[in-house]
C-alpha cells in the first residue's frame, strides 16, 4: 500500500472509475459526493453513477468506436463496464443497463472497497496543499465549487 491518500470529488463515471482504479493499486481513496446532502435537478437518487439521460453505453460492435472503447476498459478491469455488462438490457447492438441496478451496484461496491472511504458532504473549496485530487464533477458541479474552479 502506498502511504498517500487520494481525493476524487464526484461519483458519476469518471468519479466512480477513478476511485476504483486508485484503490486497486493499493491506494487509499476519498471519494466526495455531494448527493443527497446537496441535490441536482437532474438527479433522482444518492447512488453512484446515476444516469440521467441515456442508459446506452453505445454499439457493442468492435468496428465501431463505442464497442473498441468498451472492450479496451473491459481489458482494463472497469467498474463502470464490468457493472454495465452485470445490468446489461436488451438494446439491439448496443450495451445499455437497466439504471436503478447499475447505479446500485457501483455504489454498493465502492462503498464496500477497503481502500475507498465516502465523504457523503459537498465539496465546498478544491483541497489545498499536498493533495492529490481528481476533479470529476462534470456538468453537474454544484454553484459554490464552480465558483472555485473558475477563480483558480
Amino acid at each position: 500500500m502506498i502511504d498517500k491518500e487520494v481525493i476524487v470529488i464526484g461519483a458519476g463515471l469518471a468519479g466512480c472509475e477513478a476511485a476504483w482504479q486508485i484503490a486497486n493499486r493499493g491506494v487509499k481513496v476519498k471519494l466526495m459526493e455531494m448527493r443527497p446532502s446537496k441535490v441536482t435537478p437532474a438527479h433522482h437518487t444518492s447512488d453512484f453513477g446515476e444516469l440521467v439521460c441515456s442508459n446506452s453505453f453505445g454499439a457493442l460492435s468492435f468496428d465501431r468506436a463505442a464497442g473498441l472503447l468498451q472492450e479496451e476498459l473491459r481489458t482494463f478491469n472497469s467498474i463502470i463496464i464490468k457493472t454495465a455488462d452485470n445490468f446489461a438490457v436488451p438494446a439491439g447492438g448496443a450495451l445499455a443497463v437497466d439504471r436503478s441496478k447499475f447505479s446500485k451496484s457501483l455504489t454498493e461496491t465502492l462503498s464496500n472497497h477497503p481502500f475507498i472511504e465516502i465523504n457523503r458532504t459537498e465539496q465546498l473549496e478544491l483541497p489545498k496543499g499536498e493533495s492529490i485530487t481528481v476533479l470529476a464533477t462534470g456538468p453537474l458541479t454544484s454553484k459554490s465549487l464552480a465558483s472555485r474552479i473558475k477563480s483558480f
